[in-house]
């Protein structure tokens, strides 16, 4: 089951809220806020194990805020934000480190960064398909073999 399913309409919201605070837009380096519609697809999209820590964060950040922290005015919603941050506990870092996640690995922020759009490793050479000549040293060992735990 996604994230998307499991998340209500309301804490999507607020999740959307949060991340948008957490990280806002900037018309200076051009890159979106972390509540862009794609960074947050990728986030409920990739939430997996962490579903559960990230809807009690925003379970957390509900009750402080009285209801929905979306519909809060951003006077309200710092105030909140900033409660949540000291009394949040193992559930707001994981809401903070899967949004973070998410947003560092969108290619608009990649390419603001000066980071090119693929893996660092090769640095820069490419490997052709079916080459597997790098597998050669280990291939030419001796095999281990070892009892199963």
């Amino acid at each position: 089951m996604s994230a998307d399913t499991q998340l209500t309409r309301a804490q999507r919201d607020d999740l959307r809220a949060i991340a948008g605070m957490i990280v806002p837009a900037s018309d200076e380096y051009k890159v979106p806020g972390a509540d862009d519609g794609a960074i947050q697809a990728d986030i409920l999209a990739t939430l997996g194990r962490d579903t559960r820590l990230v809807i009690a964060a925003l379970d957390h950040l509900a009750r402080l805020a009285g209801g929905q922290l979306a519909e809060l005015d951003a006077a309200k919603r710092d105030a909140v934000a900033q409660e949540f941050r000291k009394d949040g506990g193992a559930a707001a870092a994981t809401l903070v480190r899967v949004v973070l996640q998410c947003y560092y690995r969108d290619d608009r922020v990649l390419r603001s960064l000066g980071l090119e759009l693929r893996a660092p490793f090769p640095k820069g050479y490419v490997l052709p398909d079916g080459d597997w000549s790098l597998l050669d040293p280990v291939k030419a060992r001796a095999g281990t073999l070892r009892r199963a735990p």
